[in-house]
């Protein structure tokens, strides 16, 4: 009879065990030399992917932690360029920081597939999507739908195009649907006793006195199912308040939402994200002066349209990667972008409540870091848009993840967008990278807290 081999081979990183959520625990491995008394650790602590400057910061990161094993990772790739941490003044001009840079690199040579902009949570590219919809800047987002092609998203933009051309007959039947007891029958009957199908020969006055699908709509309305009635109603009179004169699009997305959280609550799952989606729209759109401007940024293919039939990207087709952190894990680019490094945000604001899920949280930090080969930039905000019920001001003021404290930021380079120095007159000049970045980014803070 054969004797058995005592001997077993255990392989696993600790640093990186980030899947808690699916009953995953860093433990198995932490715990593994005490469970089985004679086990041999040996380390493999030389990395094949990283410059050293990255991995001084990355291991200063994780070192911190008191839940891992001591290894100090290393690489023969040398490299001179250490990681950037850029502060923003708020969301908008962290999009334009991250688009500015994703398109320096390609002009040097960086293929935007190379390029990764990496985040804690789905909802956290939301605005920067559409940023890069506006510059033609193609992308796939994996770990969770992209915004634009969200179906209450879809909704919202709809019910604007109609707003914007009355005669369109795709978002009519789409926004149609949305009421309750309304299918493509109804809605097609509907079309036509709006008048939708018989569109005038010009259209240099799309919505003139009379004529116009819109003003049938709210002055002599079509019978609609009597399940239908109220929804039909409340459509009617926000449409109404939309077509008053000095209405901007985001108003108008404001008057909308009496109508449209209903229609969420009966067809989507997760309401209350979705509603604060359609915040978040609203939000970006107050930076349009016009509803047609806004809409013809935002590009949007219409609903039922061969884009929507389009599968993942051609293998030939250069595209910039959006990623979920969690989705990251084992994969590499050339250049790394984080954004949203704040408290609250990464850490998630859902994932502090003890030591475990925070410890989890700087795993995941370091997931995020360590994804990157040659370069890497952690973009943190001042203030960011977090709409609450009955406040005046839906911005908040954000501080730096508390994983880059000062010893560890003193292993970047450090610079702040004009945005920062331009909303303080007192404020420093914007410094370069590496050279004073940090004073006045902590200038601006402290004359915060005191306002």
């Amino acid at each position: 009879m054969r004797a058995c081999n005592p001997n077993l081979t255990v392989v696993g990183d600790d640093a990186q065990s980030i899947y808690a959520f699916r009953s995953a625990t860093v433990r198995n491995i932490l715990e593994f030399p005490d469970r089985f008394p004679g086990t041999r650790i040996v380390k493999l602590e030389q990395n094949y992917r990283s410059t050293q400057p990255l991995l001084d910061a990355t291991n200063a990161v994780i070192a911190l932690s008191p839940q891992r094993h001591d290894k100090t990772l290393w690489s023969a790739r040398k490299g001179e360029r250490r990681p950037a941490l850029v502060t923003c003044l708020d969301e908008a001009e962290q999009c334009e920081e991250v688009c500015r840079s994703v398109l320096d690199w390609r002009e040097q040579g960086i293929s935007l597939k190379q390029q990764a902009v990496l985040f804690r949570a789905a909802h956290h590219s939301d605005q920067l999507e559409v940023e890069l919809t506006r510059r033609n800047i193609p992308f796939v987002k994996y770990g969770g739908l992209r915004f634009l092609e969200a179906a209450h998203v879809k909704d919202v933009l709809a019910i604007l195009r109609i707003l914007e051309n009355p005669w369109d007959e795709i978002p009519w039947f789409r926004v149609l649907q949305l009421l309750d007891g309304v299918g493509p029958v109804a809605a097609g009957r509907l079309l036509d006793e709006l008048g939708v199908r018989r569109r005038p020969r010009t259209t240099s006055a799309i919505d003139p006195a009379g004529g116009s699908p819109l003003r049938r709509l709210v002055e002599s309305p079509p019978d609609v199912p009597p399940s239908a009635r109220e929804g039909f109603d409340v459509l009617r009179r926000a449409v109404d308040d939309c077509a008053a004169p000095g209405i901007g699009p985001s108003s108008q997305i404001e008057r909308l939402r009496a109508f449209l959280e209903p229609v969420f609550d009966r067809r989507y799952q997760r309401v209350q994200s979705r509603i604060h989606d359609v915040e978040q729209l609203e939000h970006i759109a107050g930076r349009y002066p016009t509803r047609a401007r806004f809409i013809s940024d935002l590009t949007l293919d219409p609903p039922a349209s061969t884009g929507d039939l389009a599968g993942p990207p051609l293998l030939d087709e250069d595209y910039l990667i959006l990623s979920t952190i969690h989705s990251a894990k084992g994969c590499e680019w050339d250049v790394v972008h984080l954004i949203h490094a704040s408290d609250g945000m990464l850490p998630s604001d859902m994932a502090t409540r003890n030591a475990e899920e925070i410890e989890e949280e700087r795993r995941l930090f370091y997931v995020a870091l360590t994804r990157a080969k040659d370069a890497l930039t952690v973009t943190f905000s001042l203030r960011y848009y977090h709409r609450l019920r009955g406040l005046e001001d839906g911005h908040s003021y954000a501080q730096l993840t508390r994983f880059l404290p000062h010893p560890v930021r003193s292993l970047f380079d450090q610079r702040a967008t004009p945005g920062v120095a331009s909303s303080d007159d007192d404020a420093p000049e914007a410094t370069p990278a590496g050279r004073g970045g940090r004073v006045q980014v902590d200038t601006y803070l402290a004359r915060l807290l005191r306002s």
